[in-house]
């Protein structure tokens, strides 16, 4: 049953950080078939969860305990069961080539589950050629939610079981994690604060996202910068929506150098930018130029092996140097047809590097919408939260926020942080967040939510 999250407490506890931060037992080798427990049924096509929809299968975004999208796990004579937890007796099963919710007692309820390796299972009808499948991608269009039950094969039938308490172990000595095993606290829209200079036309720019300039941000803990890059006469320009009617606002340059600055004085930190980019690759390269010290400090994953041998620790990136990561949301494909790549001069393509749950919780006041599903699925993409390579598991970006920065609801969202990462988007994503992003950091203190991600690692 859904809980209203008005309802929750708008503090977080000591108690309620310390439940987020003690890891469950490790799962089962890749060889076997779980342990019995509490699991998501999650495809590998699609990252979304198998939820009964009023007796009927289908696969919605993931939304952690609610939305009947929980199943329990169990042996039955030479298969196993998956009993909803919302509802006693009914288990995932088949009717016909439908994926249905039948009585666990019912032979259609029994499975043959089989590792593929990786995490990855098949569930069929024992003794048949049929199994729980994902409905193939029509033309412009998402895949069908309705589970079928037939002879689909290749990832269409692969789903991850993935614990509802998801799996962790210790966290390494500083130096020794890794860097997608750490959590880093985010500042939507950090040049949105009114300090350093203008932002959006006016009235917009009464509702900043962040309340201090970008030096202070740094001064506090904020290691992830989201910034939205605009094209103008004048250059690289940071603005919302529109730099038209903008007073004051403040070059990509300027902000760059701060933070450039920062990692100069501070030899053990490491910072990552996102670009939210709507410049020319050519005008973005000049930009950068102007960026006294960059090259010192700029992190190109693409040239160190990171795809094939994964993260480096943070302890090799501070003895190199390399402790700044720019990533675009502009598309390679668009770069190709300009004749200049953004990652030839050091800007990475975040789509290639990491994954990104959809942005907005919902208007600035009222319910939030806690589902944690990839803001890269649509009619022309699938990148799921949950994608890995072998070798290589991208950066989780967790947004937590809304369609505008209210004071009162930030400051509600973030002391929930931690509780929505625990519950609903490390399980969505099959991996911990690396960078948690939040409006008006300096409410309800979402750096307890970090510190407390920060004591165990995924898997």
């Amino acid at each position: 049953m859904r809980t209203p999250h008005a309802l929750l407490a708008t503090a977080v506890t000591a108690a309620a950080l310390a439940a987020a931060a003690v890891p469950p037992a490790p799962a089962a080798g890749a060889g076997a078939v779980p342990p019995p427990g509490t699991y998501y049924v999650q495809s590998v096509v699609t990252g979304l969860n198998a939820a009964d929809a009023s007796g009927t299968v289908e696969q919605h975004r993931p939304r952690g305990n609610e939305d009947r999208q929980q199943w329990t796990l169990r042996p039955d004579g030479d298969g196993h069961l998956l009993e909803n937890t919302d509802s006693p007796g009914a288990c995932l099963g088949r009717a016909g080539d439908r994926a249905r919710t039948v009585s666990c007692a019912a032979a259609e309820a029994r499975w043959q589950i089989t590792p593929l390796g990786a995490d990855r299972y098949t569930l069929a009808a024992p003794g048949a050629d049929r199994r729980l499948t994902v409905a193939p991608k029509p033309a412009g269009a998402t895949h069908p939610a309705p589970l079928s039950v037939g002879s689909g094969a290749g990832d269409l039938a692969a789903w991850y079981l993935t614990p509802a308490d998801a799996p962790g172990g210790p966290m390494p000595p500083r130096g020794q994690r890794t860097l997608d095993q750490v959590t880093f606290l985010t500042a939507h829209n950090a040049y949105a604060n009114g300090v350093d200079g203008g932002f959006a036309p006016p009235f917009v720019d009464l509702f900043p996202n962040q309340s201090r300039g970008i030096q202070q941000q740094l001064a506090d803990g904020v290691r992830g910068f989201m910034l939205d890059v605009h094209q103008t006469p004048d250059g690289a320009i940071l603005c919302h929506n529109s730099c038209t009617l903008v007073r004051r606002p403040v070059a990509l340059w300027v902000d760059l150098q701060r933070i450039v600055d920062f990692l100069r004085a501070r030899p053990d930190e490491f910072v990552t930018v996102f670009l939210e980019d709507y410049v020319d690759p050519g005008v973005l390269r000049a930009e950068l130029d102007r960026v006294q010290g960059l090259s010192e400090v700029l992190y190109r994953p693409d040239r160190t092996g990171v795809r094939e041998n994964g993260w480096p620790t943070m302890g090799e990136l501070a003895a190199d140097g390399h402790r700044l990561l720019i990533l675009t949301d502009h598309s390679r494909e668009a770069d190709r047809s300009a004749g200049l790549t953004r990652d030839t001069f050091g800007v990475m393509y975040q789509r290639e590097w990491t994954v990104e749950n959809y942005w907005s919780m919902g208007p600035g006041v009222g319910s939030s919408d806690w589902s944690c599903y990839s803001r890269w699925y649509d009619a022309n993409t699938t990148i799921p939260l949950t994608r890995t390579e072998p070798g290589f598991r991208p950066l989780f970006v967790m947004n937590h926020f809304r369609d505008a920065a209210v004071a009162s609801t930030a400051a509600t969202d973030n002391a929930k942080l931690a509780d929505r990462a625990r519950r609903f988007c490390q399980p969505a994503a099959r991996k911990k967040p690396t960078y948690l992003a939040v409006d008006r950091y300096d409410l309800g203190n979402p750096a307890a939510a970090v510190d407390a991600l920060n004591t165990y690692t995924y898997p």
